[in-house]
């Protein structure tokens, strides 16, 4: 039976191309995701979240990658605020290195905290901005006040004493006029007064006979007719002793022991003319002391002690018509002499100040009173101590 034919008939090449297009329209329509990557999806998603919001409580961080607000880039980089922290670092270090040097300043030196709360500092200030004292026209009332009762140091040593307002060296030395006096010409007495003074600078100032060498200057303005008083000279620098001390006129340190500090010696003091016993004669007296300061050669560079020498000497000039004389020279009428700090028991020829630092004192125990060696009220005689006696300020 034949078969019934209902529409046109498509070939066999027409349904080939037809399955093709087919094919390749399928691949393009979208899949639905299977739940494994819908579950890792999930969890990246969350993890984002997470970092967002720690983002938030803690700040950025370098790995964050979420959203800054508008202008965050403006403020200092990392390496700025580093740089600024090594220099703020460096500030802090340095104010430290100050406040320790400070304390140690104060430590070894407690003087300078110490002078600016009781105002000793200002006080010492006044009296550099007053100058020296004038010098003395008559004999002291009284011992000077003890203003600054402080140690001296190297970079001020006559600090804490009366002779801070002293004057200095042989500018101390004050010449009066000179007159006529008891049968002795003004010429000869105005000559006399100027050996004076040469004798004093020669045997208590002068820089070599103050470090042990002969005072030949000095000895060449004594008259030698006056022949007790070479010999005695003579053989007190061969031999010193007790009875024969080449400190009796000069002034004398061993540069073995001791070292001036600076080169300023203080003095106080004056001169003056008086009639003699005898007609033809007149006297040039006077009446100084003399303050030195010293550090040990071997010791603490900074502990500074000081010597008061005083001397009281008449020189007597005459009339070489009526007394036998050498012209243009001295003689030694009287002569006394007070050294306040220094050793009682050596008699080697020259001076030997205590220090702060000696501790305990190996020499003779001292007695009697304390003496204050810049009270000059009185006389070297006067109430004199044959002893080793004790010392209120040096």
């Amino acid at each position: 039976m034949a078969q019934q034919d209902d529409g046109p008939r498509i070939s066999d090449e027409e349904w080939q191309r037809f399955g093709e297009q087919a094919g390749q329209r399928s691949s393009d329509v979208p899949k639905e995701p299977s739940a494994r990557a819908r579950m890792v999806t999930e969890r990246l998603r969350r993890e984002d979240e997470e970092r967002r919001k720690a983002a938030g409580r803690f700040g950025r961080g370098r790995n964050v990658t979420a959203a800054e607000p508008p202008g965050w880039r403006t403020g200092p980089t990392w390496q700025e605020r580093e740089r600024r922290g090594r220099g703020k670092r460096r500030l802090k270090g340095a104010a430290a290195i100050v406040f320790v040097a400070g304390l140690a300043l104060i430590a070894l030196r407690p003087e300078l905290l110490i002078d600016r709360v009781t105002g000793k500092a200002e006080a010492r200030q006044e009296a550099e901005r007053v100058g020296p004292l004038a010098a003395e026209s008559g004999r002291p009332t009284g011992a000077p006040e003890v203003e600054h009762p402080d140690r001296p140091t190297v970079k001020d040593p006559f600090r804490g004493s009366p002779a801070l307002q002293w004057a200095d060296g042989a500018a101390a030395i004050e010449v009066p006029p000179a007159r006529a006096l008891n049968g002795v010409d003004q010429d000869r007495i105005a000559d006399g007064l100027a050996k004076a003074k040469q004798f004093l600078v020669a045997a208590n100032l002068d820089p070599a006979v103050l470090r042990g060498e002969r005072p030949a200057a000095a000895l060449a303005l004594l008259d030698p007719k006056d022949g007790d008083t070479h010999r005695r000279m003579r053989t007190a620098y061969e031999r010193p002793t007790e009875e024969t001390d080449p400190l009796e006129l000069f002034t004398r340190y061993d540069p073995v022991e001791l070292r001036p500090v600076g080169d300023v010696v203080k003095v106080r003091g004056r001169m003056w003319l008086e009639a003699g016993p005898e007609p033809g004669q007149a006297e040039i007296k006077v009446d100084y002391s003399f303050v030195h300061p010293f550090v040990k050669v071997r010791g603490n560079p900074e502990d500074v002690a000081r010597t008061i020498v005083r001397r009281e000497m008449t020189f007597q000039v005459v009339d070489p018509k009526a007394w036998e004389s050498t012209p243009g020279t001295l003689w030694i009428r009287t002569n006394l002499r007070d050294i306040a700090n220094t050793a009682c028991d050596r008699y080697d020829g020259y001076l030997h100040p205590s220090f702060f630092s000696d501790g305990e004192a190996s020499g003779p125990e001292p007695s009697g009173a304390a003496v204050d060696p810049y009270d000059r009220s009185g006389g070297i005689d006067t109430g004199r101590q044959e002893e080793c006696g004790t010392l209120s300020r040096s």
